[in-house]
């Protein structure tokens, strides 16, 4: 969506606007929050801090269960066009959240899953406060707007407070990206490599590269980040592109070893400081307990999926949760196996299978942060090809 988020009465329909396509911010907000861990242990470069945004959230109301100790991260990436954004577009006003995830830590950080939430969802109208550049807004009962459209109206903390209440996931914190500085951090790990299926050739973006396996650059990476106009064109197929952008970023950054070179980590955080936004409560301490342990978690440990879907009757370009989101939604919640799945087998006896949380991906159709990124054709497929 991107240039403007939406609110309608059911069953009545509303132009789509479309923006940006969904950037690889989880990857990056991952990296940051890795490095920016280490980092907070040197005195030396406590002040790099002083540069990310801090921000209260209130207004929460009723929460869901805390069922064990699981960390529950909302990481959101925003289309604000202003202060240093404003070169992506200084005439476009106000803020959606072009990208909408939640990053699940198992106990003990055994496990990770990153929960893709379509921009375009419905979700129902909740009472959320003003805040900084949001005018806040007032429930609405039996109306719906775009879950991108709630932090749009009250920041962070509307679309934190949106997710709890529709998907039953407490959430412990809110990692905000905009585009400043993205360019610089993708160059300072070293770039990242895409594997395309087709040839892409959009002179919108200004984006041309032939199939087969690229390793580029900032400049180049957020162009195909921000591609929008190949494929079927949807904000579907881009979540699918994005969840092989995010497992190619961390295989990057695990094979290159980025993590052992203070001066890198230094440049990386320095860098991204000032392009990213968390709430008041993750502090310093929490980073570094945290960095300490992700390190060690192994590509296959790490999840991507999405959440299941279907079309949204009252408007075909909005999309509305599947009766099956609920299933995964409280197997996050609860860091459970999901309910078994029942097969017949050639002799005819009833089989039993069930899954664990670790095999959500295989499940819901995702994928592991250790897959194959030149694996994704079906992220490309449809009428617009690579063009």
């Amino acid at each position: 969506m991107g240039q403007g988020a939406s609110r309608q009465h059911v069953g009545r329909a509303v132009p789509r606007k479309r923006g940006p396509g969904l950037l690889g911010w989880v990857a990056i907000a991952l990296v940051a929050l890795l490095v920016g861990g280490i980092l907070a242990a040197y005195t030396a470069y406590r002040d790099v801090f002083g540069e990310i945004g801090r921000l209260r959230v209130t207004g929460l109301g009723t929460r869901p269960a805390a069922y064990d100790r699981s960390l529950n991260i909302l990481v959101i990436g925003s289309d604000t066009r202003g202060g240093g954004n404003a070169k992506f577009g200084a005439h476009i006003p106000g803020q959606r959240s072009d990208t909408v995830l939640v990053l699940h830590l198992s106990p003990g950080l055994r496990r990770a899953v990153v929960l893709s939430i379509p921009r375009d969802s419905v979700a129902p109208v909740l009472a959320c406060p003003t805040a900084p550049g949001a005018p806040g807004q007032v429930a609405a009962p039996g109306q719906v707007e775009q879950i991108n459209a709630t932090f749009a109206a009250g920041g962070p903390g509307c679309l934190w407070k949106t997710i709890e209440q529709t998907t039953g996931i407490r959430l412990d914190h809110f990692m905000e990206l905009n585009f400043t500085g993205f360019e610089r951090v993708v160059n300072d790990i070293g770039g990242v490599s895409i594997c395309l299926p087709y040839p892409i050739n959009d002179r919108r973006s200004n984006l041309h590269l032939s199939a087969g396996i690229h390793h580029v650059m900032g400049s180049t990476a957020l162009a195909y980040w921000r591609v929008r106009y190949i494929g079927e064109g949807s904000d579907l197929q881009r979540i699918q592109r994005d969840q092989y952008l995010m497992a190619s970023v961390a295989q990057d950054v695990k094979r290159a070893n980025l993590l052992r070179s203070p001066a890198r980590v230094f440049k990386l955080v320095a860098d991204i400081a000032g392009a990213l936004t968390t709430d008041a409560g993750l502090s310093q301490a929490a980073m570094i307990g945290l960095a300490t342990r992700l390190r060690s978690l192994p590509l296959s440990a790490v999840d991507f999926v999405q959440v299941p879907i279907v079309f949204y009757r009252p408007n075909p370009n909005w999309v509305q949760w599947s009766p099956s989101a609920r299933q995964l939604f409280r197997a996050i919640a609860r860091d459970r196996k999901l309910p078994p799945m029942r097969r017949k087998p050639a002799t005819g006896r009833p089989a039993r299978r069930s899954p664990s949380l670790s095999h959500l991906s295989g499940r819901f159709g995702g994928i592991t942060a250790s897959a194959n990124v030149c694996h994704d054709s079906t992220a490309f497929a449809g009428p617009l090809g690579g063009h």
